[in-house]
């Protein structure tokens, strides 16, 4: 009698539960979690990187303030596709390059990310200017190497590797650096006492921006032909086409 009397009120019990759940149901609100809302999805920005003064360059539907360097408009090199900014690798040596013509930047810190075809070469300028006076940005605007450094057909110098200031200071780029075709992380941190470049996290390469080891790298080595070259301290930010497709996206950067 026992055994018969506790089944009946376990049942009971159930039929209580399940009866109650349904009504909760209708009425539950799904909240995030703080740390989802402040995770940006692809090409915007989250709650908090505004709140920290990032501003978006690209969001992946249209090319709003994007041109050709020293063009009124966007080459038809550079498409968006799948919400991506795409060099078709149309570019050389001379022409094909961007830049984000809307405002110009002095201390900044820089975040994009891309990737490379294979064997593929092009790089991310900053402190762009005089482009009636010069044929490309990097007549005057430091570069951040972008390359296959894998599967590069020619022989690297360091100088000229994944994540260099190019032409200036080589890299430390060991156990960062993913095949072609794979996405990879830049990040670009310039005050007038110190630069620093990351590689997927990694600190590729510092330096103190016209030090007197910076002006004798400069007057010395790859640039000693080009005096305007990292003489300005502010510019637009471009993107190089050197004939290989290269695919950009979540483009952010704030002022320091």
């Amino acid at each position: 009698m026992k055994k018969r009397t506790l089944s009946v009120f376990a049942i009971a019990a159930i039929m209580a539960a399940c009866s109650g759940g349904k009504q909760e149901s209708a009425e539950v609100v799904t909240e995030q979690p703080a740390e989802t809302q402040n995770v940006s999805k692809e090409n915007s920005l989250s709650a908090a990187e505004k709140d920290a003064g990032w501003q978006l360059l690209f969001d992946g539907k249209k090319a709003d303030g994007w041109r050709g360097y020293n063009q009124g408009e966007l080459p038809s090199g550079w498409i968006i596709e799948d919400e991506m900014f795409v060099a078709l690798g149309k570019g050389g040596d001379i022409g094909g390059d961007v830049v984000y013509g809307t405002e110009e930047f002095g201390e900044f810190e820089l975040q994009l990310d891309w990737k490379i075809a294979e064997g593929g070469n092009s790089g991310i300028f900053y402190h762009i200017v005089d482009e009636d006076k010069h044929d490309a940005p990097y007549y005057t605007a430091p570069e951040y190497q972008v390359i296959d450094q894998i599967g590069f057909p020619e022989k690297l110098e360091m100088w000229q590797s994944i994540g260099a200031d190019y032409g200036m200071y080589t890299p430390d780029f060991e156990g960062a650096v993913k095949p072609a075709g794979e996405w990879n992380t830049t990040r670009i941190v310039f005050t007038e006492d110190q630069a620093e470049y990351y590689l997927n996290g990694k600190k590729t390469v510092s330096f103190d921006p016209w030090s007197a080891d910076w002006e004798k790298r400069k007057t010395e080595g790859k640039w000693k032909d080009f005096p305007d070259y990292g003489v300005a301290k502010q510019g637009y930010i471009g993107l190089q086409d050197h004939g290989a497709k290269t695919w950009y996206k979540n483009i952010k950067i704030r002022k320091l």
